[in-house]
């Protein structure tokens, strides 16, 4: 049992070296059952008798350590021997290596690598043994000579492997364990190399044709202490040059060292990497054998449950590009990019896409497990600031609108596509600190003003080069108030709970906001975030005047958005919902800058944080904000799913049981066909062209009631199967 094992260290404490805990043991019986229940401050990965336990990597995974450190329980019956000994490497990983936050780049909960563990045995005779991580394991050098998360790996298989002595046991752990409860991570597909490369400055460079998060396995023949060295990058430059100016202080490096014995198989244990490219900087002898090089994708094991093709190449590699996004960069927390020195768990890029990533993916038990730590680093105020986990609450004291509101739009959206009630109960109190937090902000009672604010981040309508988009602050942050608080009420009625103070705490926002930031029934902001998100969080005063001018806004510019990370997401779906669905369709596929597939035209395969994170001359937006693996601009696909498919959940339907199907249709996209694997079974959407005639096939599930509603106007409620329509 765990519990009754000690956490221990290393007598050695270097920075990035990792350390192998050993303890051998005889068995003198038959045994019946084993189990290794494990834990690390740091990473881990455990062996018997050197086979790995377990396929899962960079346990026991991400969360608020101090107050939720997962442990994780493996069968290992069949792995125990007469003579056993158990291995345990460790490295720094998230709890004690360098991560970029704040002042402190280190030892956010702890100052050096803890392990603990208990290995349970259940003889044939029912009498039971615990071998446990205390004073009396051993601990000895390891090949891994250093690993960090953002830096890579160097793996030395010439070095002599040396025993460091006895653990310690270790007083100073600071660490509330709980049950695996989130995803495993895994390595999930193997991508090959398209072809070797060789830049204007001579550098050898293969590209997988794909970026990814993940790391390259390497075969290597050579003499003992002969090098392999790897860098890794996104894109190249306008030149064709390897570019990693925006990794930032990443170093994204894998070094390997070679025994000697012949062909050998590398690739990292605790470090991954964002990546297309790579280059090598060193290889034994000078051919480059691209057989020997293969990218191994990585991510939490998510279910795939959606899937989307329609006539428009484009948009399909748009919808690519999306996929990977999300793959990028759920693993084990929703990051916001897996290759600078960043990769943390952004509430705002969460709440942004958690819609699609649940269309895309089962993402119910991925999302428990994150929120769960949400509610660990929301203040005592109720306050939720930009990251979960947040570095033991050390590195960001800070709250804005549109990030903490992850804390309401989350579960709720959770909840709306799985109809498991437990995550609303779960979240409840948590929901109810972020509206009652926002409620006692300032001095306006019924409006958020002032404080710490994103905006509408990195839109496109201030002056050049300006992060923050030129919607006001106030706007956006009482917009915000509005919408989450009717969140909370939503989830109050669905558990049945007394929500009347909030009801009447929403009404007086909307009043509120509406004397404040509505003129003549128009938001006093001319700009497309704010007439967006007064439409989506139904705040106008005229609904008809806000979205012809929303659309008139879009027509003046050139069909072209200038929305950031608020409005984008509500920018489609305020134009369709309103009666302008083919100026949304005209966004969708407007393919000059800025745009979705401008990227995409660009050669893009991810989703990228800038609209111009690559110029139309080719040069960059910059070097410190510019990842092309940010996936919070992919939330494109909901409305893609939602209006141009129709599928859409109603609030009384959770988990699809009650679904309205309202597909907008385009000729530009030749034909749609949309579909998920939803908790009542397989739905999709599908229609098409025949001459100036359309087709439409729906499949809902049995269990699911659907209100059908056709563009000539035809509606009909239907149960389980398949109907077929044309006009």
């Amino acid at each position: 049992m765990i519990d009754k094992a000690k956490w221990i260290k290393s007598p050695e404490n270097r920075e990035e070296a990792c350390y192998d805990f050993f303890k051998s043991f005889k068995i003198d019986k038959k045994v019946k059952s084993a189990v290794l229940n494990i834990t690390a401050m740091g990473m881990y990965r455990a062996f018997i008798n050197g086979d790995r336990v377990g396929d899962e990597i960079f346990t026991p995974y991400f969360t608020e350590y101090n107050k939720r450190l997962q442990f994780q329980s493996y069968d290992v019956t069949e792995m125990i021997d007469e003579n056993t000994e158990l291995s345990v490497i460790c490295a720094e990983g998230w709890a004690v290596g360098y991560m970029r936050a704040g002042e402190n780049q280190r030892n956010h909960y702890a100052d050096n690598i803890s392990l603990k563990f208990s290995l349970d045995i259940v003889y044939e005779d029912d009498t039971t043994e615990n071998i446990v991580s205390d004073e009396n394991v051993k601990v000895r050098s390891s090949y891994i000579v250093s690993s960090s998360i953002y830096h890579g790996e160097t793996v030395d298989k010439s070095v002599e492997i040396c025993e460091l002595g006895n653990a310690l046991v270790d007083e100073n752990v600071e660490a509330v364990i709980i049950p695996q409860q989130g995803e495993k991570v895994k390595e999930q597909e193997v991508i090959k190399p398209v072809c070797l490369i060789e830049t204007p400055l001579g550098e050898k460079v293969i590209d997988f044709g794909q970026n990814l998060a993940g790391y390259v396995e390497v075969k290597a023949c050579g003499n003992a202490g002969d090098v392999v060295e790897i860098s890794h990058a996104e894109i190249l430059d306008k030149e064709g040059n390897f570019y990693t100016a925006n990794l930032r202080t990443a170093k994204q490096k894998t070094k390997y060292t070679l025994s000697g014995n012949g062909v050998e198989v590398f690739k990292p244990t605790f470090s991954w990497q964002g990546f297309r490219y790579i280059r090598i900087d060193k290889y034994p002898g000078n051919e480059i054998n691209l057989d020997n090089f293969r990218a191994i994708v990585v991510h939490s094991d998510m279910k795939r449950t959606g899937d989307f093709v329609c006539g428009n190449p484009k948009i399909n590699q748009l919808y690519h590009n999306v996929i990977w996004g999300q793959k990028s960069n759920f693993i084990d927390i929703p990051t916001d990019c897996p290759q600078r020195d960043e990769r943390h768990g952004w509430t705002g890029d969460a709440q942004v896409f958690v819609r699609t990533a649940a269309i895309n993916f089962d993402v119910e038990k991925f999302f428990e497990k994150w929120l769960s730590d949400l509610a660990a680093v929301q203040f005592e105020d109720g306050g939720v600031t930009w990251l979960a986990p947040n570095y033991k609450n050390r590195y960001l004291q800070d709250v804005s609108s549109g990030w903490g509101d992850a804390a309401t739009i989350c579960p709720w959206e959770i909840y709306l596509a799985y109809g498991n009630k437990k995550i609303l109960e779960n979240r409840f109190e948590s929901m109810k600190k972020w509206v009652d937090y926002i409620h006692n902000f300032g001095e306006e009672e019924y409006l958020w003003l002032g404080g710490k604010q994103f905006g509408d981040w990195l839109a496109l309508d201030n002056e050049d080069g300006s992060y923050k988009g030129a919607t006001p602050y106030d706007y956006i942050s009482s917009a915000y108030f509005a919408y989450s608080t009717s969140l909370l009420v939503k989830a109050g009625n669905v558990l049945g709970y007394d929500v009347a103070e909030y009801e009447e705490l929403y009404k007086n926002i909307v009043k509120a906001f509406k004397e404040r930031f509505i003129s003549d029934g128009l938001p006093v902001s001319n700009t497309q975030t704010a007439y967006a998100i007064a439409l989506y969080f139904d705040l106008c005063t005229d609904k008809k005047k806000t979205a012809d001018g929303l659309a008139r806004l879009v027509r003046e510019n050139g069909n072209k958005l200038t929305t950031g990370f608020v409005g984008t997401p509500y920018l489609l779906h305020a134009l369709s919902e309103n009666g302008y669905a083919d100026v949304a369709f005209d966004l969708l596929l407007q393919e000059e800058y800025p745009s979705w597939l401008y990227s995409v035209n660009r050669g893009a395969t991810t989703i990228w944080e800038h609209w111009d994170g690559v110029k139309e001359d080719g040069t960059f937006w910059s070097t410190d904000m510019n990842s092309y693996n940010h996936y919070a601009y992919g939330s494109v696909y909901d409305w893609i799913f939602g209006c141009a498919a129709g599928i859409k959940i109603f609030p009384d339907g959770a988990g699809y049981k009650h679904i309205s199907v309202k597909p907008n249709i385009d000729k530009r996209l030749g034909f749609l066909k949309a579909e998920i694997k939803t908790r009542q079974g397989e739905l999709s959407s599908y229609w098409y062209y025949k001459g100036d005639e359309v087709y439409f096939e729906f499949v809902i599930p049995n269990g699911t009631v659907a209100k059908i509603t056709l563009p000539d106007g035809r509606i009909e409620t239907v149960t389980g199967g398949k109907y077929i329509y044309g006009i």
